[in-house]
């Protein structure tokens, strides 16, 4: 039943909705700030759905990382991932999304307060918190923006971290995948000493360790081809990703008129090595499925297996570091400190370089291996020949990122007669260190290379001579490529209390202000800029900077007995940006005002209904207003020419350069959002609920994919221009990928649980039941406000999918000192993207569109307290050993064959982890 001195049902929900637990039941009286709201009061008493994830709860998960932990909520849906760093540049970012609205639309807390973002925006990287200091979660999934700023409209993800903590633990865990590859470890230690309210003060400071080796390609079946074979509907198909950068490589020439000639010889492509070999492509190369005769153009060229060649799951190391520090100067006033620092060290492996080698027609290569296969006429018409190369034997590409993240705040919090005043001071900062470790070349010394004919880029890899594999090693870059810092800069002040009694109760209030100055720099290498690395246009330098400030005030009325209403009111300013490398204002000054208002009715002992109504604001990213438009490396897909006929076209369908870059015109978005829901408790060991949700945002802000844009270029034809890489002989088209507000966008669900609680003859059995069961999730098309698609179901224009239904459940038995744990996650099918395949049976390519089926995995875990101070656990992650199923995806990343975003490739896991308390 509900009581004033009971946590709240809607609270207790984690992880399939277990009980609280004594830690938590021993604050119960007391009041504390809950996310959601600025006034202080018991924790049952919030009209809000917030889950709350204690860590016992996270212990019990077998999650590794903070990232593991959030993004198995069923609430969580479009965030990033580590695994997609294994080709996407996205240093090992892993972000929290809620009711797949968006990281940047999430808002992560640390202490309730902000903590540095990654890159320009908010989006929080929470590879920065440190896991082994969380004391609980607490995750609101309805908009906040009113109380906590413009980038709460989805919700909040706040850390609460140790403090006031006494002795200390040492854990050790250890990740096995049974299929091989990618094996991980943690330790960790903590210890607090003092104790607030007996010594006046408290000390507690964490250390963790982690390592996480890669996982190849290889080591999985569905992941170790980009050249896949599958049968749908009955009929047979080959999906080709392969790449026309091939080992040993292809040539591609280009012819020019002479004199009077009024018509251009069609581009001639083809694989040397093919020719010479009794049409038989080199091992691990394939005859590309992409080859075709036309007025314009030629293929026939063997396309190599990139895949083969990748990491699908990034090596990684972290450390991270956090002291908590408090001091009761007196019985009305607290002083605190937290410091938290984390390191990040990631290896992204990806396949061998793809260049393309200008080939003179005056070299032994030219006449060797091109020569031969041209027509009298084709030669005497070249104009240029290009040897599409893949580097093997300079190794694969190797990427480092390492990310330092460091946060500070100094702060107090003081008793002013029934009112608690308090404000700290933020210091936070998040930096990153890109390197390039292998496979990348320095400039001077491969044009060396291949000016003098040093390696054959015609001949398979591991057949260059001795003297070549020196001078491939020593062309190898090693270094730093850009250097990249986000700088946070804050100061807030937050007071609430009790104004007047009225006949229900006592009037709550809150007010506070808060004022932040974001920092994004970044700075190309001195090698960069000097042009030592091949093929390689520098990162742009940045240094910008703005001002954000905000004010807001809450009151909570109890109207009549057992049903109060609480209104909340903010008004947000956010300066222009300051753009101190151009030395100029960009963007306009955004300032708006926001509401929310919610009310909680507590029926009767068992039921309770609650709702919400508000208003959202949120500004731009820094760079989505005043980035120009920049190198933004290939589109992740291949593409026909989006103008054939025209001079930029390339000869064959291939990837083309992409560009990304602002827009000193972007609005800031808009949004209203609201909840309605039901609890439902008749006994203490049973529960259930559901909460409906509803977002709606105008001028939301998007870019049109390459996907959408090359399908109707015409449509799209201002996002087409012309771009040259550094190692290119001319231009070719290139996709703009600009910032936009896209119209608007609507988002729509209902979050799901029940739990309940039986006493057997063997012990204690808790069984919960969470979900989410998606009803919209709609965006307008760039350009229109009310040209509507979506990806329920599907994977949409916006490259993701939103799942209709994502459900968790769990079965947990507590006997005596044993417990065990079964826990199911289950994901909705969808129907997944469409894209050229070959009907092997008619030998056309045609569109395909597979149907991903249901995903879904059982978990185990067995746990053993020794006594109080020793505890063994014992897990299988994935106990089934399902495979992520069959996708033909094509973006976040360079795996294919599935789509890590939406399932593990380790597989079945097991782990092991002791945990010793003294």
């Amino acid at each position: 039943m509900f009581r004033r001195n009971q946590v709240n049902f809607a609270a207790m929900l984690c992880l399939g909705a277990l009980s609280a637990t004594p830690a938590l039941a021993q604050q119960q009286l007391d009041r504390i700030e809950i996310t959601g709201s600025s006034i202080r009061r018991i924790a049952s008493e919030g009209a809000l759905p917030v889950q709350v994830i204690t860590a016992a709860q996270i212990r019990g998960s077998g999650a590794t990382s903070v990232a593991d932990v959030i993004q198995r909520l069923p609430s969580m849906q479009g965030f990033a991932i580590a695994d997609t760093a294994i080709g996407s540049n996205s240093g090992g970012i892993a972000t929290a999304s809620i009711h797949d609205i968006g990281a940047a639309y999430t808002l992560v807390l640390l202490n309730g307060r902000r903590v540095a973002p990654t890159g320009s925006g908010s989006s929080i990287n929470l590879n920065s918190i440190p896991m082994s200091a969380i004391e609980r979660i607490e995750v609101l999934t309805d908009g906040a923006s009113a109380l906590y700023g413009s980038d709460a409209i989805a919700g909040v993800v706040n850390f609460v971290l140790k403090r006031n903590h006494q002795g200390g633990n040492i854990t050790l865990q250890a990740d096995v995948p049974l299929e091989g590859g990618g094996e991980s470890a943690n330790a960790s230690i903590t210890y607090g000493f003092g104790d607030l309210e007996k010594n006046r003060f408290n000390v507690v400071a964490t250390y963790r360790h982690d390592e996480q080796k890669p996982m190849k390609s290889g080591d999985r079946e569905f992941a170790k081809s980009a050249y896949l074979p599958f049968e749908y509907n009955g009929r047979k198909y080959t999906y080709d990703r392969t790449s026309t950068s091939a080992d040993p490589a292809n040539a591609t020439v280009t012819f020019k008129r002479l004199g009077t000639e009024t018509t251009t010889l069609p581009a001639y492509a083809f694989n040397p090595y093919y020719k010479t070999h009794s049409n038989q492509c080199a091992p691990n190369n394939f005859y590309s499925l992409s080859n075709a005769a036309t007025a314009t153009s030629v293929s026939e060229m063997c396309a190599f297996d990139f895949v083969s060649t990748i990491d699908v799951y990034p090596e990684s190391k972290r450390d991270s570091v956090y002291v908590s520090g408090q001091f009761k100067a007196s019985n009305a006033l607290t002083l605190f400190t937290d410091i938290a620092y984390s390191r990040l060290d990631l290896i992204a492996r990806i396949a061998p370089n793809p260049v393309p080698v200008s080939i003179p027609v005056s070299s032994s290569l030219f006449t060797t291996y091109v020569q031969p296969y041209l027509s009298a006429n084709q030669i005497a018409h070249v104009n240029t020949v290009t040897a599409n190369y893949r580097a093997t034997d300079f190794g694969t590409r190797d990427s480092q990122t390492i990310t330092d993240s460091k946060h500070l705040v100094f702060g107090g919090d003081a008793e002013v007669g029934n009112w608690v005043v308090g404000g700290a001071v933020t210091w936070s900062q998040n930096a990153i260190n890109e390197k390039y470790v292998g496979g990348y070349f320095k400039d001077k010394e491969f044009r060396d290379i291949v000016r003098n004919v040093s390696v054959d880029p015609f001949v398979p890899s591991g057949n260059q001579s001795a003297a070549a594999q020196t001078l491939i090693a020593n062309s190898i870059f090693n270094g730093t490529i850009r250097t990249a810092s986000t700088t946070l800069k804050g100061v807030d002040v937050r007071a609430s209390g009790d104004l007047f009694k009225l006949p229900a109760g006592t009037v709550g209030v809150g007010v506070g202000g808060d004022f932040r100055n974001y920092r994004y720099k970044q700075t190309p290498s001195a090698a960069a800029l000097a042009g030592e690395i091949y093929n390689y246009a520098p990162a742009t330098a940045y240094d910008l900077e703005r001002d954000n400030a905000g004010v807001f005030a809450e009151v909570l009325v109890p109207v009549f007995k057992n049903f109060e209403l609480t209104g909340a009111l903010r008004y947000d300013t956010i300066a222009a940006i300051k753009d101190a490398v151009n030395k100029k204002e960009v963007g306009q000054k955004m300032s708006a005002s926001t509401y929310k208002v919610s009310a909680r009715y507590q029926v009767s002992n068992t039921v309770l209904l609650r709702g919400s109504y508000g208003t959202g604001f949120k500004a731009p990213s820094m760079l989505e207003i005043a980035q120009p438009l920049v190198p933004n490396g290939v589109t992740a897909a291949s593409y026909d020419c989006p103008f054939p006929g025209t001079d930029a076209c390339k000869p064959t369908k291939t990837q083309y350069s992409q560009l990304s870059g602002g827009n000193d015109q972007m609005k800031p978005e808009k949004s209203k959002q609201g909840t309605l829901g039901i609890r439902f408790e008749p006994t203490a060991d049973f529960g259930i609920g559901a909460d409906y949700w509803n977002v709606k945002m105008t001028d939301a802000v998007s870019s049109v994919s390459a996907n959408l844009a090359f399908a109707d270029p015409q449509k799209y034809k201002d996002l087409f221009t012309l771009y040259k890489t550094p190692a290119e002989t001319q231009e070719y088209y290139a996709f703009k990928s600009v910032s936009m507000n896209i119209g608007k966008a609507n988002y729509s669900g209902i979050d799901w649980d029940t739990v309940a609680r039986f006493q057997t003859g063997i012990g204690r059995l808790t069984a919960g039941l969470a979900g989410t069961y998606m009803i919209e999730a709609s965006y307008t098309r760039p350009g229109s406000d009310s040209d509507f698609t979506d990806n329920m179901g599907k994977y949409g224009e916006n490259a993701a999918v939103t799942f209709r239904n994502i459900i968790r459940a769990t079965l947990k038995l507590e006997t005596g000192a044993f417990t065990n744990q079964l826990t199911v996650k289950l994901r909705s099918g969808y129907k997944d993207i469409s894209t050229t395949a070959r009907d092997m049976a008619t030998n056309r390519n045609v569109l395909v569109s597979v149907d991903v089926p249901r995903y879904g995995t059982l978990d185990w875990q067995g746990t053993y307290n020794y006594n109080k101070a020793l505890e063994l656990r014992v897990g299988i992650n994935n106990l089934l050993n399902e495979a992520p199923p069959f996708s033909l995806r094509d973006s976040s990343g360079h795996q294919v064959g599935y789509d890590p975003r939406y399932a593990d490739p380790k597989m079945r896991t097991l782990y092991m982890t002791g945990s010793y308390t003294f």
